[in-house]
């Protein structure tokens, strides 16, 4: 392999890592979202907007701090008890199921 197409390989190797790491976030803030509707005592069709809320809050800054935050208000103003860490924790194991879901297609 020359050296422009190791590069070539390791751009798309790259692109194809990142995209697949956004549609994992992506899914397990989906996910997150149904489980936040459901601790809000949402119906079906209001758990799915909600399900998309989440996803778009997950557009306003870096990292996972804007959708934790989104959550963390939704149940305060709704008067949900649910620790900052239980939140947390939902977020890592939901990012696995989301991850395996993902890979399953």
């Amino acid at each position: 392999m020359s050296m422009s197409e190791r590069e070539k390989d390791f751009e798309g190797r790259y692109a194809h890592d990142q995209e697949l790491k956004f549609r994992i976030e992506a899914r397990r803030n989906r996910l997150l979202g149904l489980w936040a509707a459901e601790k809000l005592g949402k119906s079906d069709e209001d758990a799915k907007l909600y399900a998309q809320e989440v996803v778009k809050a997950d557009f306003i800054k870096a990292g996972d701090e804007d959708v934790f935050e989104k959550v963390r208000a939704d149940f305060d103003a709704a008067g949900v008890e649910q620790s900052d860490h239980q939140i947390r924790r939902t977020m890592v194991e939901l990012l696995v199921e989301a991850e395996k879901q993902v890979r399953e297609g």
